[in-house]
This record gives structure tokens, sequence and C-alpha cells, in this order.
């Protein structure tokens, strides 16, 4: 379903929930932004296709005072499991998100939970980013997003023999490679994180 979007408004929704907010028309400029806002620090990264689209690993790298981590591309003699858990001693975690409300409620679904984890404790700043077709109406529509959309698209991006990689429509599934293992719900910024939602103006990741 199509959402007409007012981006002040869900702008606004978000700031009241205490994140700092930016917007940016092209994700050239949301990507200039973060690496403008990140320097001498030990970055961790969520699975998200936005951030690989946007080049973030890459850009972040190019400052050599940044120590930059992310679960797919670990050290030689490290495996995702041990990347993924470096990447919560991070001072800053990036993320995408599944899905948002216009009221500025965030959504992401997990298999292994270490994308999620990243955005609840541990990092003391966390990077939200979204393009506009992330934004739902409500919660229902946000979650309904998450598990039968981009949750059937990323297990067959990642090659999992689950039912939804085959038809992209949840089964609710018993498989071992089930990617919706949890469900978060962010109702508002964490206690004691510094939580930033960087939207932009384009289309983006699943």
């Amino acid at each position: 379903m199509e959402t007409k979007i007012d981006i002040n408004e869900v702008v606004k929704n978000l700031e009241k929930k205490d994140y700092t907010v930016h917007y940016f028309e092209t994700h050239e400029e949301a990507a200039e932004y973060i690496a403008g806002r990140i320097d001498g620090k030990k970055v961790g990264f969520g699975d998200s296709k936005t951030l690989l689209g946007m080049g973030m690993v890459e850009k972040l790298k190019e400052n050599p005072a940044n120590e930059v981590h992310h679960p797919d591309y670990p050290p030689e003699g490290m495996g995702f499991n041990d990347e993924a858990r470096v990447c919560l001693t991070a001072e800053v975690f990036l993320s995408s998100v599944n899905a948002m409300t216009k009221d500025g409620t965030l959504v992401n679904i997990d298999s292994t939970g270490n994308r999620v984890a990243g955005t609840l404790f541990g990092p003391s700043k966390v990077f939200f980013i979204a393009g506009i077709n992330k934004i739902c109406d409500n919660l229902d529509e946000a979650i309904e997003r998450a598990r039968h959309h981009a949750a059937p698209i990323n297990a067959k991006r990642h090659g999992y023999s689950t039912p939804c990689a085959k038809t992209e429509k949840c089964y609710d599934c018993n498989s071992p490679d089930r990617i919706c293992n949890a469900l978060v719900v962010h109702y508002k910024k964490m206690k004691y994180t510094d939580a930033e939602v960087v939207l932009i103006g384009e289309e983006l990741g699943f």
C-alpha cells in the first residue's frame, strides 16, 4: 500500500521521541554527512542493503583514524559471529530499519540478533539510516512490511533455504535458516544511547 509522506511531519515525530534527525535528498549527501560525524572511532555495522548500497563501509575506511568492522567482511581467520561480536563493542553502530511509521516508531527483524542488539545497548552512538520507502502509515503496516516484504527478500539474497525465499511470502516457518527470529520495535530512543535517524529522499534497500 502506497502512503503519502509529509517528511517534515515524520522528522518532527521522530524528534518528539528524542532522536536527532537529519533529512537528505540523496544518499550521497547522507553518506558525506555521516562520514563527517565519525572520526577516530571504532565503528560496527549491522547487515543492511541500504548501507552497502551507500558504500558506507568504504566511505568510513577512507578515514585512517576509524576502525571499521562489518560482520560480512571479517578479517582473515575470523568468521561472521566473531566479527559481529566485535561490532557490538564499537563506539558507533550503523543500521538501517526494515520499516518505520509516520509517528516515528522503528521496526527491525533479525535472525542472528547482532543487528538489533547493536541498536539496543552497547555502542554509545547509533545511526539509523532509512530511505523513504521504509515509511509506513502505522505499526501494523510496518510489521507487515518487515515480515512479508523485507525478510523474504533478505532470505533470498542470502541464499537461505526458507519457504519465503522461494515465494517472497512469510509462512512463519520453523526452518533452521529462518530469518525472522526476533522482531524489535523501537517506540522511542533507548535510554542513555545517543541515537540519530538519517532519512533519505530515495528508495533504498528492501
